[in-house]
Formats: structure tokens, sequence, C-alpha cells
């Protein structure tokens, strides 16, 4: 594709950023935030005018712990927000309360908390935090190094097949089950 960002007038952006803290030694606490700005006035559903700006600024802040992945308890913050009625829908995010972050939590994001009783805003940006919560746990898990030079295989168990590099047949996987398989069994 041929374009030139200095061509093109900008009409609107949509920043989703992601910051992980250490929060307990089984613990991290995440938090996202999705900032929509528009570069030029436009008008609204209603025909009402808006100037550019923010029209959206929202946190969500999630305690996720062990190596399970749960989600411990969350919270919602609408800082800008272009009806006051959105703010109706912050506990909207509390079913995700006890969900554990692996295969499928995207749709199930969207089968507990989206729709019409829910905040599209606040959906994407939990769907968008899955893989930053096993990022940010990994880190927090990383920080020590593990027992015999290599993690136990039930840890490693959730990268398999998560991309081309982690494919299941791949050269890492591989690498990983041969060190595996030279340490001592596991215990339960």
């Amino acid at each position: 594709m041929d374009f030139d960002h200095n061509a093109h007038e900008k009409l609107h952006t949509r920043s989703i950023q992601m910051t992980s803290y250490a929060y307990r030694p089984d613990a991290i606490v995440l938090e996202g935030r999705l900032v929509d700005e528009r570069f030029f006035p436009s008008h609204n559903l209603f025909g009402e005018h808006r100037p550019p700006g923010i029209v959206h600024d929202m946190t969500l802040r999630m305690v996720i712990g062990g190596p399970k992945l749960a989600i411990e308890d969350l919270e919602a913050q609408m800082t800008t927000v272009p009806n006051l009625e959105c703010r109706d829908a912050l506990d909207s995010i509390l079913p995700l309360k006890g969900e554990r972050i692996t295969g499928g939590f995207t749709a199930r994001v969207h089968q507990l908390v989206g729709g019409p009783s829910g905040c599209a805003h606040l959906v994407a940006l939990a769907r968008a935090m899955a893989s930053a919560a096993v990022q940010g746990a990994y880190a927090a898990m990383s920080r020590q190094a593990p027992a015999g030079g290599v993690y136990p295989m039930k840890k490693l168990r959730s990268v398999i097949n998560t991309c081309h590099i982690w494919r299941s047949d791949g050269p890492l996987v591989q690498k990983l089950q041969r060190l595996i398989s030279q340490q001592p069994p596991e215990k339960p």
C-alpha cells in the first residue's frame, strides 16, 4: 500500500495502553486504558455539534491471580464519555470477576458483558487486555530464574499453539520439551 500520512487528514485515533503492576507474590494488577480522539468538529447521531477532542477515556483495572490467571477483582472508570448515560454501564463489567484468562476468554467477555446492558468500549478493552494479562503474569513470574533452568511444563502449556513460533511441532516447543524431560518429575 502506498500511503503518505501527511497527505491525508487524520480523523480519529484509538489508543489502548496496558500496564502490569506487581501486586502480591501470586498476583498482578493489570490496568488498561482506552482513549478515542477525534480531530475535527463533528455531529453525534442526534445532529448535535461536538468539538474535536477526547470522546472516550476509560480505564479498566483487574487483579489477576496466580498461575490460573483468574480475575479476582476489577473496577472500571469512565473519565470522559460522549453521553452521561454511558456511566450507567460502569458495573456491567463485574460479571468477569472469577473468570480465568484462558482459551475462549474473549468470547466469554462478549457473552457475559457485551450487548445492551454493557459498554462496547469496556468490552473492547477487556478483550484486548487478555494477551497483556498473559505477558504481565509472565513478567512477574520471570523475575526469578526457574528451578533447574526451565519452567515446569504445566506453566508452559499456556503458550503452546498461541502463535507460529510456539506451535506444538516447532523448534522452540521441542527444545523446551527436551529440557523438561531432563528435569525431575513435577510435584502434583
